[in-house]
């Protein structure tokens, strides 16, 4: 069996919104899913043989990072696509010289974040009916 073509580039935010939609909030309008500073971020894509698979949003200010809107389409979870995809942004930010990555993470996630060496502030909040935590990690 051949394997797949991957690729991740920058894409628009306006790109982002069908998975983010699809796989953070279906029940909720599309509308929902966008941010209010989107077009500030930089947003990223991961391809499957040419199908976009995985998404995640970037925001940088004052050498601080915080992604967002990070998904992975259903039938692609549990392939590592969304960890080669997050991988591939901490070494881009790394080169960046950002010094520290944060995100707002679902609770169940939390160990999925802990691989690559963000840890658990005590900010928990909800939203939607979904807990939250604040998670981040210091680059030298």
């Amino acid at each position: 069996m051949k394997s797949p073509t991957i690729i991740i580039k920058q894409i628009t935010s306006s790109e982002t919104l069908p998975i983010r939609h699809k796989v953070m909030w279906p029940d909720k309008l599309l509308t929902y899913v966008k941010l209010p500073n989107d077009q500030l971020g930089k947003h990223y894509g991961l391809f499957v043989n040419e199908k976009m698979t995985a998404i995640i949003s970037v925001f940088i200010t004052n050498n601080e990072a915080q992604f967002r809107k990070f998904a992975t389409l259903n039938e692609f979870q549990g392939l590592g696509y969304g960890t080669l995809l997050l991988q591939n942004i901490i070494d881009l930010l790394k080169e960046e010289g950002v010094k520290k990555l944060w995100c707002n993470a679902r609770i169940e996630k939390t160990k999925f974040y802990k691989k690559f060496n963000l840890r658990r502030t005590n900010k928990v909040y909800e939203k939607g009916g979904i807990e939250f935590v604040i998670m981040e990690r210091y680059f030298k």
